[in-house]
């Protein structure tokens, strides 16, 4: 690994799981700092805001402010404003994060009839009625914006169903693709690296999505390091689309990883 001054590091199931820190997690953040390592926060979670994360992350032990987070929403605003712009919304999340959508105008109601769809994270508001909607706008020419692709993620009681789930799905019966905002895309890794004001080749991601935060960093000319904590299952490894830089237990031996 060359010489690194940016360490872009998940949130769900790499610092936390159900929003508890990983054993070692807070220390671990702390030695990358203490190194004079940049460090970036970087989540498709979508039921809370970067406020609420921060203040979840800090009463937790972490030292992190709400700059130092960067979120599927808060991109997803970010894109619409460039390629969408003026468009009406209708967003189908579960948890409001609205604060994070600047300048995003939500139309959602039965008479509604949005130019774009927005799919932020799955729950309970997932339901056939929802999706039923959302296949509607579809057809009739709505454009399809998913904050992720991601497939499952881990909470204290197991693993549960994400978007990716649903979105493959609708994907296939209203013949659209959706244009994905969240981790993989370049554009969340380059915005985050602009913050911390480091190229590709000076930065390393950490994180327990094999595809959407390991190889999906790895084809952007990051340094991909998946934790064996959170989603991670060696059959995912074995079936994964490439092979990380490395592998680590946990975060907490990051630090010696990176030296």
């Amino acid at each position: 690994m060359g010489r690194i001054r940016a360490v872009l590091l998940d949130i769900d199931g790499t610092l936390t799981v159900s929003w508890r820190p990983v054993p070692g997690a807070v220390e671990a953040v702390s030695a990358l700092r203490a190194a004079g390592l940049a460090v970036a926060l970087v989540t498709n979670t979508t039921s809370r805001t970067r406020a609420q994360i921060a203040s979840v992350l800090s009463e937790a032990g972490f030292q992190v402010g709400p700059d130092d987070i960067f979120t599927a929403a808060a991109i997803t605003a970010a894109y619409l404003a460039r390629n969408y712009p003026g468009a009406r919304c209708s967003l189908l999340n579960s948890g409001d994060v609205t604060e994070d959508l600047t300048g995003v105008t939500i139309v959602d109601g039965v008479a509604a009839v949005p130019d774009v769809v927005i799919l932020g994270g799955a729950g309970p508001e997932f339901s056939y009625q929802a999706l039923n909607r959302v296949f509607g706008h579809l057809l009739s020419g709505a454009r399809l914006v998913a904050m992720s692709r991601t497939m499952y993620w881990r909470t204290g009681t197991g693993l549960q169903l994400d978007t990716g789930a649903f979105l493959a799905g609708l994907e296939q019966a209203a013949g659209a693709e959706a244009e994905v905002t969240g981790k993989p895309s370049a554009a969340f890794f380059a915005t985050a690296l602009a913050a911390v004001g480091a190229d590709p080749s000076e930065a390393v991601m950490v994180g327990d999505d094999i595809e959407a935060d390991v190889l999906g960093a790895q084809r952007h000319g990051l340094a991909g390091v998946l934790v064996r904590t959170g989603k991670y299952r060696p059959e995912s490894e074995r079936s994964a689309s490439g092979a990380p830089d490395h592998i680590i237990d946990s975060i907490a031996d990051l630090p010696a990883l990176l030296g």
